[in-house]
């Protein structure tokens, strides 16, 4: 009998085929895009410091060998958002031996002696044969070189800050009788914007040699959490009652003591120079060790660590009859999992596609972005009808657009193309987000799908574990892949169109941040928040739609639309129930990760040593600490999550079975004695089953 229950609830049948094959076109539509910016593009530019002309710096076998540093005519244009898209500043630029060391202007090194130094920083082939504006205009010279300090082979201007004032080089204003003051103003002051490219730099070379010296004991850190995390899941399945208890009052143990350390910090930095400087003082610091010789820091992380205390402990209170609730649910979902042990590693394959989608993305946004070409355009003061033609520098004083137009000069204009490909780029790069989301929404679906549909086959198991299938995860992840791919597709499609659209509007937002139009602005945030919302309804949906499709192999919208009228009908539950059970499995990854991170904390700060090796010497010791404290999330997270999807899961299978059975011989529950007696104690149905009963 248990087995015709079983085939009653899965109606082998493709659903939404449509879906299916839109799908398969958009992949192989993605990989076509793949394939033309791979013909196009070329990742050395992300690397490699290229010129105006396309030439690398630098590199053997180029006439640019001896010239390893790329040099920038106007630096403030690096600002740009859009060298983030396009690898490569809207200014020329060209390759020099070394970066300059001087303050020096056109105007003035034009009639002096320091012309030929001047001169190495135009392009190349320059005559000094015409006049200071048109030189300028031309862009044949900068017009004016600052000392710069090369960095990733680029040149930057040697910025640095001197008792608040923004200093270039070792002088702070420059004045030659010419003008000079106000290229130099200007420069500082486009300066400022572009500094941050500079600093970003500085800091991620810096964390770079921490993660080279440190990697080792980071992995040692993440191996940890996760033998923390498996060896906490594997307790939970043969005492999830006292684990629970323990891991409550170990979060709360936990966190107290981190209140009581940052007192004695706080304590301990009393009386100390300078220890009482504000945060807002201070300002921002790449070097985040300065806020720890703060007292107000410590203050901070105690008030919010008392608040995060308080909070716990009076949700236990008014919630600990739930919670004895919620640990019986967590006791069937221990049991489900020790049938189906192989669902812990489920999470590795999920982790395994979402790398390659990751991976699939980036080479594709990073050959997209290094598509663009130089672009130059004929120029001329005078009339003349080739005006904005593209043409060649190096054959343009040879060819019949420099007859038919004699003074006429061929100009960089801009990266990018006027082919059709190049006119179609920004419509790829949204293309290719578009198919990021879509595919990883798919894959988080294939997964979720997989891992309901092992743990529906255990609920609905009349004699467990006698009815399940043999290898009910691989089971559930073919019929997923075989019948409901369109359905997964589906509800991953209208995931990522609300994402795309979030993209969208994050996009319009940070241009409307110079616009003072306030209704814009706050129409923007309403739009943003809205959307926010409806991923986050969506999310929960999709999940629970997909439960449905493991149950009964329905369609998505059908799914959708009994899932979302079944979650109604028991809100209460809802609300309570599967609530508590998220809050329980957030306190266990807290207790995980805060174990973790106060091991790395203790470890990278040198309080403690483990055999007869210490910590490695840092540039910045909060680096590997997050980078642990961020994994061990992740892994516990990974662990906890097919917990959470075993909870939801027969959740919705026995409110599902409450509706459809009633207890009798005819019609029995499939759900566990020792549930139904929790869970139907003191109501209506169960009431009625002892009725029935009788």
């Amino acid at each position: 009998m248990g087995a015709e229950r079983q085939h009653y609830y899965w109606k082998l049948g493709c659903t939404d085929v449509i879906c299916c094959v839109f799908l398969l076109l958009a992949i192989v539509g993605y990989v076509a895009v793949g394939i033309i910016a791979w013909t196009h593009g070329d990742p050395r530019k992300v690397i490699y410091p290229t010129d105006s002309r396309g030439e690398f710096c630098g590199q053997r076998g180029t006439k640019n060998a001896n010239k390893p540093y790329l040099f920038y005519f106007n630096i403030v244009k690096c600002a740009s958002p859009l060298v983030l898209l396009e690898f490569q500043c809207p200014t020329p630029q060209i390759c020099v031996e070394k970066c300059p060391d001087r303050y020096l202007t056109y105007l003035n090194a034009r009639n002096s002696r320091d012309f030929e130094y001047f001169k190495q920083f135009c392009v190349p082939g320059f005559q000094n044969n015409k006049g200071v504006a048109e030189v300028l205009r031309d862009g044949d010279c900068p017009a004016v070189l600052t000392p710069s300090q090369p960095l990733a082979q680029r040149c930057f201007p040697a910025i640095h800050a001197h008792k608040g004032v923004l200093m270039v080089g070792n002088e702070t204003t420059y004045e030659d009788g010419h003008g000079a003051r106000k290229n130099v103003t200007e420069l500082v002051e486009g300066a400022k914007k572009a500094n941050w490219v500079l600093e970003a730099r500085q800091l991620a070379m810096r964390i770079f040699e921490d993660y080279t010296v440190s990697w080792y004991w980071i992995v040692i850190g993440l191996v940890i959490a996760m033998v923390m995390s498996l060896l906490f899941i594997i307790l939970l399945r043969f005492l999830a009652g006292i684990m629970v208890w323990v891991m409550i009052i170990m979060v709360i143990l936990v966190l107290g003591y981190g209140i009581i350390h940052c007192y004695m910090e706080y304590s301990r930095l009393r009386g100390e120079a300078g220890s009482d400087v504000s945060l807002v003082d201070l300002g921002f610091q790449t070097d985040l060790r300065v806020y720890l010789h703060l007292r107000q820091t410590w203050m901070a992380f105690m008030i919010i660590l008392s608040i995060l205390e308080v909070i716990i402990i009076l949700l236990l209170i008014f919630l600990r009859k739930r919670i004895l609730i919620a640990i019986a649910l967590i006791k069937e979902a221990s049991r489900a999992i020790g049938y189906v042990m192989c669902s812990m590693l489920y999470p590795l394959v999920t982790f395994f596609l979402l790398c390659l989608c990751i991976a699939y993305w980036a080479c594709i946004a990073v050959f997209l972005s290094t598509s663009n070409e130089t672009v130059y355009k004929i120029f001329d003061d005078v009339a003349c009808p080739l005006n904005g033609k593209t043409c060649n520098p190096e054959t343009f004083p040879s060819a019949n657009e420099s007859r038919l137009c004699p003074k006429a000069r061929c100009q960089f204009a801009f990266y990018g193309g006027e082919s059709g490909y190049h006119r179609a780029l920004l419509g790829f790069q949204i293309f290719n987000v578009f198919m990021f989301f879509w595919l990883a929404n798919f894959v988080l679906a294939l997964g979720q799908v997989t891992l309901a549909g092992a743990f529906a086959s255990y609920y609905w198991a009349l004699r467990k574990p006698d009815d399940l299938p043999a290898f009910p995860l691989f089971s559930a992840f073919s019929r997923a892949l075989r019948y409901h791919t369109g359905s997964l597709a589906f509800g991953a499609l209208i995931l990522a169109i609300v994402q795309i659209i979030r993209v969208i509007l994050e996009y319009l937002d940070q241009r409307l941040k110079a616009a003072e139009n306030n209704f814009a602005k706050f129409l923007m945030t309403c739009l943003k928040c809205c959307f926010w919302c409806l991923e986050k309804f969506i999310k929960f949906l999709n999940r629970n739609a997909y439960i449905m499709i493991a149950i009964y192999g329905t369609n998505f919208c059908t799914s959708a639309k009994n899932a979302f009228f079944l979650l109604m009908r028991n809100i209460i539950r809802v609300a309570v129930l599967d609530k508590v059970t998220d809050f329980l499995f957030l306190l266990g990854k807290l207790l995980i990760v805060g174990s973790v991170g106060i091991l790395a904390f203790f470890f990278f700060t040198h309080r403690i040593r483990i055999v007869q090796d210490t910590a490695p010497p840092l540039n910045y010791y909060w680096v590997p600490i997050l980078t642990v404290i961020i994994g061990s999330y992740l892994i516990a997270h990974g662990f906890f999550s097919v917990y959470g999807m075993c909870v939801d899961t027969l959740f919705l299978c026995f409110c599902e079975d409450l509706e459809r059975n009633d207890g009798s011989q005819e019609r029995p529950y499939f759900m566990s004695p020792e549930l139904r007696d929790i869970l139907l104690k003191g109501s209506a149905e169960e009431g009625k089953r002892e009725e029935v009963e009788e």
